[in-house]
């Protein structure tokens, strides 16, 4: 499933493309997603220009005139930026055209969501209640200290909570753990300020590290230009059980937690 990196990449490809431009319609060819696209997102949306292209935890938002939409990616989904004179292909369930250009959302699993919202009502609902992002300035240690300690939670869990921080997903919470040299069992109030300094820095450093190689492609990412992203190649412990740590030679351990695989090295990861 994408995660903050690929949705950011994701963001920086296309809002280039479509800031500024004007929606002369939008083509549904199948609707049936998720949550289902509204019939009459093409009326609603149709001759407002694209003021903004933002992304909150895993959701990009396109701001425009009047209205904004909202689209979530799923398991499989991906924009790219298509001419429109581009024949679609069997999982490209919905084109914004843009005069010539097309934003095509493709998404195999049907998994992902597209819809339109009225900004002056506030907040779209699967906005509300999400926690802080972790590249903003307000997180970071100091933050993460106080924010963990009445939780027993595993610390893994924690920072992939999205009530609590957004788009920490499980590629991203086992290689910042890694690197910040925490066990991801160790339950999160057990962690004192030296070590909340770490894994924070660690979190917004892997992040940053993998929205400059593109996200990671597993399955299905692309990103908005159509290419594939490559973090993966930098994995340190994720996919990688049995296999020896980068670092001290100890064969990384793979277990379940929170029915997700987790990766850690038990040498350089102690409790």
């Amino acid at each position: 499933m994408p995660e903050l990196p690929e949705v950011e990449t994701t963001r920086r490809g296309i809002a280039p493309h479509v800031t500024g431009r004007t929606i002369s319609r939008i083509e549904v060819r199948e609707g049936r997603l998720r949550v289902p696209v509204p019939p009459d997102i093409s009326e609603r949306t149709r001759g407002q220009a694209v003021l903004d292209v933002r992304r909150r935890g895993k959701y990009l938002q396109i701001d425009l005139e009047r209205d904004g939409l909202l689209i979530h990616l799923g398991m499989s989904g991906s924009l790219r930026i298509e001419p429109c004179v581009t024949p679609p292909g069997r999982h490209d369930h919905v084109d914004i055209v843009l005069d010539d250009t097309a934003l095509r959302y493709r998404d195999p699993r049907r998994f992902g969501m597209i819809t339109w919202f009225d900004p002056r009502e506030g907040p779209p609902p699967a906005l509300q209640g999400l926690g802080i992002e972790p590249l903003d300035v307000s997180f970071g240690g100091a933050w993460l200290h106080a924010a963990t300690r009445d939780r027993r939670t595993p610390i893994k869990l924690f920072i992939m909570d999205t009530h609590r921080i957004v788009g920490v997903g499980n590629i991203y919470a086992s290689e910042s753990l890694y690197r910040a040299r925490v066990h991801p069992a160790t339950p999160a109030q057990a962690l004192g300020p030296r070590r909340c300094d770490r894994l924070a820095d660690a979190i917004r450093i892997t992040l940053e590290d993998a929205i400059r190689a593109g996200g990671s492609t597993l399955r299905d990412f692309i990103g908005g230009d159509g290419r594939a992203g490559y973090f993966q190649h930098s994995h340190a412990v994720y996919d990688r059980g049995g296999l020896p740590c980068l670092a001290c030679g100890t064969l990384i351990r793979r277990s379940v937690m929170g029915q997700r695989a987790t990766y850690h090295c038990p040498a350089c990861q102690r409790r």
